[in-house]
């Protein structure tokens, strides 16, 4: 494939053979044109130039590797192949989350202090000088990483091929997120996200249950608005009902609809789950993840839509279960809680 060097698959060839060639001076000029000409990059370009910059990640010094991972992820979204991408991107992050684990105890061993908050630019001085610099750079990058990062787990495929290194890439960032006191929620949530899981949900107020399987939900307003679609919109159970748009666009259509709460969520130990977390907190009883319904306590509205907008979301539901199942669910899970504060 032929492009001219001018545009961006100019760019991305330059900089491929200049990072291979260990040229600083080439790749550097290389660096700044790929910048400059991606907001005019040809959908060709993109398909071509994602998976060709993804390859080089390794080789690219730690200081701009960060926005070359951004650039790929910004070519995913447009249209390049995100399993090819994802495994570069995704060993780049995990070097950075080990980086940004060490920045964190060189920074408590040289006297701690509140983490400096990362700027343009690579991190001064001062701060290498206390920890290093490639742990100053997985700390003053992590933001980036996380957008390519995300960029890459919005696939289905990408989150199924990454299965054995998310537990470690999460441990990883909770150890960040721990020291530093600083939330990375949209890379974590990222990593949480759950395919093809099966759910029973109990609706107390009936004493029905419910066989149900989800994939690609970001958060548990997204998943609140579903269950409601599929259980009361469905004719299931009684209660609110989401409009057509608000669950529309908790599955794939872009936007936000303003939607009402149609249940309190209780685990089974009966403390409430809160819209705010992710489907990941939803306790696991014999292998399944249990959730009850009951009736919501006070209106609660926010706008309808997904945590990840370009993730599609899914929730099936397979059947109603038999009284007898029923009643065995039901006996695994205890009154909800009264919620004080």
């Amino acid at each position: 494939m032929i492009f001219s060097k001018a545009g961006f698959g100019g760019a991305v060839a330059d900089f491929e053979s200049a990072v291979v060639a260990r040229d600083t001076k080439r790749s550097g000029k290389a660096f700044v044109r790929l910048q400059e000409t991606f907001g005019q990059a040809k959908e060709a370009e993109l398909l071509d130039g994602g998976p060709r910059l993804a390859a080089v990640l390794e080789h690219v010094p730690a200081g701009p590797r960060a926005v070359v991972a951004v650039l790929v992820g910004a070519c995913v979204e447009r249209g390049a192949d995100a399993e090819r991408c994802a495994p570069d991107v995704l060993t780049g992050l995990r070097v950075a989350l080990e980086d940004a684990v060490a920045f964190a105890e060189a920074w408590e061993a040289t006297g701690g202090g509140a983490f400096p908050v990362p700027g343009e630019g690579e991190p001064g001085e001062e701060i290498v000088e206390r920890t290093g610099f490639d742990a100053a750079v997985g700390w003053w990058t992590l933001r980036q990483w996380e957008m390519a990062a995300v960029a890459m787990l919005n696939h289905r495929a990408v989150r199924a091929g990454a299965d054995d290194l998310r537990g470690g890439l999460l441990h990883l960032l909770t150890a960040v997120e721990q020291a530093s006191g600083e939330p990375f929620k949209c890379l974590a949530y990222a990593l949480l996200v759950l395919d093809d899981e099966p759910l029973v949900a109990l609706h107390r107020t009936s004493g029905t249950g419910y066989a149900l399987r989800f994939s690609g939900i970001g958060d548990t307003f997204q998943l609140h608005t579903l269950l409601a679609d599929a259980l009361i919109g469905g004719g299931h159970v009684a209660g609110h009902a989401p409009s057509p748009q608000e669950v529309a666009v908790c599955r794939e259509t872009p936007g936000q609809v303003d939607t009402v709460g149609s249940f309190d969520l209780t685990a089974p130990d009966g403390g409430r789950l809160w819209n705010e977390g992710s489907p990941f907190d939803i306790p696991v009883v014999d292998g399944v993840r249990l959730l009850v319904l009951d009736e919501p306590s006070y209106r609660r509205s926010w706008p309808a839509g997904r945590f990840f907008p370009g993730m599609r979301g899914d929730l099936i539901l397979e059947r109603a279960l038999e009284p007898e199942e029923t009643e065995r669910w039901f006996a695994r899970v205890s009154p909800a809680k009264e919620v004080t504060g």
